[in-house]
């Protein structure tokens, strides 16, 4: 039998809003729901196979500073919008101890989750979704991965500080972005390939935040991949040691060649995304670049340049850097550039590619089809 997975759910500040004084909701005027919690969670009910699990810390719960009374007017129409909404959840844990009592019930501590925790349960494959790091802790803890409702800016600094890195698996502020994880899943894509000429390493992550890491012994050329990382949204890291000492043609074509097949990777099925994107002005430049991610390369190429080098790059080495990228992505690419100044028809093309990128790898999880007729891409 298939072992069954759990969403094990913090409350306050992530289904609804943790008022920034008490942090805890006393009455129903303070009652708010995080934005696109109540949609999500009825997609996650509706169409993913997790069990809904409530986990929470309320500090002095039936004390007089926090009575019992408040509390179950809170949760009662909390937990009655949801069932309105479709959601009804497996299992709610409530641990009403403080900080200082040092209870094992208390997250990050299991005391309340043994349940989970005898072998019926795939641990590996379930998430704890939080907005503290104690809730990082807590998937650490019980040998899930979490997901960390904060900004991915915020997240990155606090996690590392903790050495939780590793124990998140998504990092966000959105809802919407934390359904589609669930639902498709990452879209990251690793890419390793070691020729005589060359060694190169890539990741992409195509739900990034257009952060980069790019290294390839020619500086104009990661000038250009930075772009587009950075105008497509992709968090991108490109390494590449090639044979410069014999010129640049080898480094610039086999990078095209890898990170083609990183999209190529990350894309997967293709399932939901936009497929098709498009154009730029750069100055006195106009660059576009239609492309189509629809499983078929082919490249057009209408860009003249008069300068032999930009930087320290051929520039007749472009028209190879992108027909091995459109081979190598199985894509489309319509490329057209007019402009006196070099520098800024080179920089327009990969900023207008990083923008068609970023139109054409949108992904609906609603709308969770093929972008095709053919019913294969």
């Amino acid at each position: 039998t298939m072992k069954k997975r759990a969403l094990f759910i913090d409350r306050d500040g992530t289904l609804i809003m943790e008022p920034p004084v008490t942090f805890q909701v006393d009455n129903l005027e303070q009652l708010e729901f995080i934005p696109g919690v109540l949609r999500n969670m009825y997609f996650i009910r509706k169409k993913l196979d997790f069990e809904l699990v409530i986990v929470t810390n309320q500090d002095g719960l039936g004390t007089p500073a926090n009575p019992q009374e408040n509390f179950d007017k809170v949760q009662g129409k909390m937990l009655q919008v949801f069932a309105s909404e479709g959601v009804t959840f497996d299992n709610i844990l409530i641990d009403p101890s403080y900080p200082e009592d040092n209870l094992p019930t208390r997250k990050p501590g299991t005391g309340m989750l043994t349940e989970y925790m005898k072998g019926d349960y795939d641990l590996a494959n379930s998430f704890v979704i939080g907005d503290r790091l104690t809730d990082v802790q807590l998937a650490k803890n019980l040998g899930c991965k979490a997901i960390f409702l904060c900004t991915p800016e915020k997240a990155e600094l606090q996690l590392s500080e903790k050495g939780l890195q590793d124990t998140c698996a998504l990092a966000t502020d959105q809802w919407d972005r934390i359904t589609e994880f669930l639902f498709a899943g990452d879209r990251i894509a690793t890419v390793q390939r070691t020729t005589k000429e060359t060694d190169i390493y890539i990741r992409l992550n195509l739900d990034g935040n257009g952060k980069c890491d790019i290294s390839t012994g020619l500086s104009f050329f990661d000038h250009m991949l930075e772009q587009i990382g950075k105008h497509s949204g992709c968090d991108l890291t490109v390494k590449v040691k090639g044979d410069l000492n014999v010129d640049e043609h080898h480094t610039v074509e086999d990078t095209a060649i890898a990170l083609g097949e990183a999209f190529s990777k990350a894309l997967g099925d293709k399932r939901g995304i936009d497929r098709y994107g498009y154009c730029l002005p750069m100055d006195d430049c106009l660059c576009s670049v239609a492309l189509d991610f629809g499983g078929r390369p082919w490249l057009v190429w209408d860009a003249q340049f008069h300068r032999e080098y930009v930087g320290d790059v051929p520039t007749e080495m472009f028209l190879h850097f992108f027909k091995s990228l459109s081979d190598s992505a199985k894509m489309n690419l319509n490329i057209k550039a007019e402009g006196e100044n070099e520098h800024h028809k080179i920089e327009g093309i990969f900023k207008a590619l990083a923008r068609s990128i970023k139109m054409a790898i949108k992904r609906d999880i609603y709308k969770y089809d093929l972008p095709s007729t053919k019913g294969v891409i």
